[in-house]
């Protein structure tokens, strides 16, 4: 067996015939096998399988049929709820669809966790990872395709069979919000991107890249991309931005394009981003050449299973919670960026500490009671 790694950043013409505009993206034997970060284990079983991970459990701790509560997500929220509930003597596990970290994991540094000036984002998460490992099965890859309240129990279906558990603490967090545009999905990765840091250096030197957005995420990716070289512009809906003044004022400092009340109405290319369509604030559209789209407009709360379950939801589309983070279903508890309010790590950990002895207590008074 040989490994070719290569650098899409001195390999454009290859990144483009393979559609590698993303990093990282694994391919075996000519196949494409996983797209973005994943854990030494999938990737292991990727090579040994030739096929894409599925589920993969991490920890001594093999996983059971029955918990006293499971979690749905391996974020900030998730990995400390789980330290908690475990310590606090319930049985207790991780599943996680994606990969373990969240949006932490993408974020290149985090200078404002206590006790760390400056981490690499993926470096904390791996730190909370491990604890959390100590105490829990985390099941990575293990996608929930439905729950039911069953009398006193949660019944989870997965394609490893059916789970129970008597309480679940959400913290499955919040996506990146779609544009809708025609052409966002077919070039995904192909120059559309939702991560300056990860997919921005491609772009240096020169390059001509559209932001769209107008908060603090689309503003530090315009400046971000204008600090490597790239030729930006901010394409922003709105006649103000929403930003912090003083990235407003770093990029009017840098002469960074700002086409306001404006929108993209399409993105267009065969194998890769090759120009957008802009409707400006007349009316009218005009087709301008760019190399990549990074859309940054905010995020979209993952409810599914609250709203399956029934749970109420607030009008900007989060889980309601009260201030021990239970929803309006009995057992049921979220925490982390699916509830909404100020999405820091700190409130996320915050959160996942307080759900989880929310759960004990309520758990052991049920107990009790019986």
């Amino acid at each position: 067996m040989s490994v070719e790694i290569v650098e899409i950043y001195e390999n454009r013409d290859l990144a483009e015939r393979d559609g590698a505009l993303s990093v990282p993206k694994t391919f075996i034997s000519g196949e494409e096998s996983s797209e973005g970060l994943e854990s030494e284990e999938a990737f292991i079983e990727s090579l040994i399988t030739g096929k894409k991970a599925t589920v993969v459990v991490h920890s001594k701790h093999k996983l059971k049929d029955n918990y006293d509560v499971v979690i749905f997500g391996a974020g900030p929220a998730g990995l400390t709820a789980a330290i908690y509930a475990q310590r606090s003597g319930l049985d207790t596990a991780i599943f996680e669809r994606a990969t373990i970290g969240g949006q932490i994991a993408i974020t290149p540094v985090v200078e404002n966790y206590p006790g760390f000036p400056r981490i690499a984002g993926n470096t904390l998460v791996e730190m909370m990872a491990k604890q959390a490992m100590q105490y829990v099965p985390i099941a990575e890859g293990m996608a929930v395709s439905d729950v039911k309240r069953d009398g006193g129990v949660f019944r989870l279906s997965t394609e490893r069979g059916e789970f129970t558990t008597r309480a679940i603490i959400l913290a499955t967090g919040a996506s990146h919000r779609k544009l809708g545009a025609k052409g966002e999905e077919a070039l995904g990765g192909r120059g559309v991107s939702y991560c300056s840091t990860c997919d921005g250096y491609l772009f240096k030197d020169g390059k001509r890249v559209i932001v769209i957005g107008g908060g603090n995420s689309a503003l530090t990716d315009a400046l971000y991309l204008d600090s490597i070289g790239a030729k930006v512009s901010i394409v922003h809906r709105g006649d103000s931005f929403r930003a912090e003044q003083r990235l407003q004022d770093s990029v009017r400092e840098r002469g960074i394009e700002m086409l306001m009340n404006s929108s993209v109405t399409e993105i267009h290319g065969k194998t890769s981003v090759e120009a957008v369509s802009i409707k400006g604030p007349d009316g009218k559209i005009r087709r301008e050449a760019a190399d990549a789209v990074f859309i940054s407009i905010g995020y979209e709360p993952n409810t599914d299973f609250a709203r399956k379950l029934g749970a109420e939801i607030t009008p900007q589309g989060y889980i309601k919670v009260d201030s021990s983070q239970r929803t309006s279903v009995p057992g049921a508890y979220a925490a982390g960026d699916v509830t909404g309010g100020v999405k820091q790590i700190t409130v996320a950990v915050a959160q996942g500490s307080v759900a989880a002895i929310s759960a004990f207590e309520d758990l052991n008074q049920k107990r009790l009671r019986t």
